[in-house]
């Protein structure tokens, strides 16, 4: 065990390897909202004790793990219990998109695990009835963006039309695997989610040939004028949310896009130009970093061949000079001990945002939520999250 992971209390399965911890975690942390075994998790974990590093291992092992809850899902379809069939596809596919996620470059199987783990989902929404998630389209220049709408409770809402939020991924995480941070919760307080696979991610990005875009408001404003257009959600309470490199989107979105009604950074953001810069020096140096994916990723969702060509990419993903622009209520969450985004870039987001109303939280080694987007205690960040989207679009409870 490295000597700086001793006294850190969070759950680090491979404490010798950032990126598989935090890729466990990322899979672990949405068992209250999707159902994960956390016996299923260590078995695939104990599998892999002795191949740490080994990325083709561990996709393989996690999608034996897939196969086999696909498989007692699909059992329990065929006896007639839709429950537990849609309980089985929600696990298979987390654990197919978290062994998915460090293939680079992309093999056709790893495509093939990875569209399968849409279906999958698709197929356990469709049995799902609290909350209700409906698979949509997002109009966007010449063709569409894929997305889930969850529904708010009906409840909650008294069937008014309701306050929603538009919820962007970040570098390397999914509409899919976004779900599972919570959603559920934010559905039940009557505020709707529609979970969008932005250019750059997710099916956006390997099924649509759309490379990641500094231009978030390009996809943003239209995401908003789908929502706006449904008579279920009221136009003046739509808010926009992001987590990990949304912490870029989000913010960029809602200084530019003045209708939304509020915005969450879920991790902050500064310069990724000036972050990706100094990350590519130290990996030459040899030095190993702490990436929740690996580096070749970054040139896959820009849709280059060559760094040179990431860097020039990366010079329009500056905040400065645009967040000023913030009008909305702005909410910025970020874990102390972060170790891919230093807290202080999280203050200097804080400060140049131009809204009147804001809030940091800073989430601490003592109370939980100190890593990277709460990975450690997802729980912590998505109820401080939700409870202030809850106040400030007048949702109800």
């Amino acid at each position: 065990m490295q000597d700086d992971k001793r006294d850190d209390p969070a759950f680090l399965y491979f404490p010798s390897n950032y990126r598989w911890s935090m890729g466990l975690l990322i899979c672990l942390s949405a068992a209250p909202w999707t159902g994960i075994e956390i016996d299923e998790v260590n078995r695939v974990g104990r599998a892999l004790a002795d191949r740490i590093g080994d990325d083709a291992a561990w996709f393989e092992e996690w999608a034996r793990m897939g196969e086999k809850i696909e498989a007692r899902g699909r059992d329990a379809l065929r006896a007639g219990h839709k429950l537990t069939a849609a309980s089985c596809f929600m696990r298979a596919t987390r654990y197919y998109q978290t062994g998915e996620r460090f293939i680079q470059p992309r093999s056709q199987r790893s495509m093939d695990v990875y569209a399968r783990s849409v279906t999958l989902f698709k197929d356990a929404a469709a049995m799902l009835r609290r909350p209700r998630i409906e698979p949509v389209e997002v109009p966007y220049e010449n063709t569409s963006l894929p997305a889930l709408l969850v529904h708010p409770d009906q409840e909650a809402t008294a069937s008014r039309p309701a306050p929603a939020m538009i919820f962007f991924d970040g570098f390397d995480v999914t509409k899919e695997l976004q779900y599972g941070y919570g959603i559920p919760d934010l559905a039940a307080r009557g505020v709707g989610c529609l979970i969008v696979d932005g250019p750059g991610n997710g099916e956006s990005v390997r099924f649509r040939n759309l490379p990641l875009i500094a231009e978030t408001e390009n996809y943003a404003t239209p995401a908003y004028e789908y929502l706006a257009a449904r008579e279920e959600f009221d136009p003046t309470r739509i808010g926009v949310m992001a987590l990990s490199l949304g912490g870029y989107y989000a913010p960029r979105a809602a200084a530019l896009e003045p209708r939304f009604a509020c915005c969450v950074a879920w991790g902050a953001q500064w310069d990724y130009h000036e972050i990706w810069t100094r990350r590519l020096e130290e990996l030459d140096s040899g030095k190993v970093l702490s990436l929740s994916v690996p580096p070749g990723h970054l040139q896959w969702v820009l849709g280059v061949s060559d760094r040179p060509a990431a860097l020039k990419k990366l010079e329009g993903f500056r905040l400065d000079g645009i967040v000023q622009k913030m009008a909305c209520p702005f909410l910025l969450l970020h874990g102390a001990g972060d170790e891919q985004i230093p807290l202080e870039l999280a203050e200097k987001l804080f400060e140049a945002a131009g809204s009147k109303q804001k809030a940091l939280k800073v989430f601490s080694r003592d109370e939980g939520g100190f890593h990277h987007c709460q990975v450690d205690n997802v729980t912590i960040g998505v109820h401080y999250m939700f409870d202030w989207i809850a106040d400030v679009l007048s949702a109800g409870r």
